[in-house]
């Protein structure tokens, strides 16, 4: 991402309406938050880029293993084998490889971070 897509990208404006995080933040269920919240953020990257936000639909193939099937993260790297970022629900680094990805990385705007940090949306699961 060169600068003038950077600044770009970080002038976006806010995508989530008070009256929408209110509705997903009443929700109990965490898939019905995460569908509405990508219904919202409807702009994906095929490929993710370090130094951007997203969200996305996760399954770990690692037996035994504790994950978030919805991570928030900002993206810091990308290898061959996936992607590495620091997921907001864990507070903590972790490593996604393509084939668990389901469908896209969908686009988190710098002002909308906070916002979906405050929607208790992830989903720890234990993959066995």
């Amino acid at each position: 991402m060169n600068d003038e897509e950077l600044e770009e990208y970080q002038k976006q404006d806010d995508r989530f309406s008070e009256k929408a995080v209110n509705k997903i933040s009443s929700y109990t269920d965490e898939d019905d938050m995460m569908l509405d919240i990508l219904e919202i953020a409807k702009e994906y990257d095929v490929l993710p880029l370090p130094g951007k936000y997203y969200t996305f639909v996760y399954k770990a193939k690692t037996p035994r293993i504790q994950y978030d099937e919805y991570p928030l993260i900002a993206c810091v790297g990308v290898y061959k084998w996936g992607f590495r970022g620091l997921n907001y629900h864990w507070g903590d680094f972790r490593n996604y490889t393509w084939e668990e990805v389901i469908g896209y990385t969908h686009v988190i705007y710098p002002t909308e971070l906070d916002t979906l940090r405050s929607i208790p949306y992830q989903k720890f699961k234990l993959n066995i």
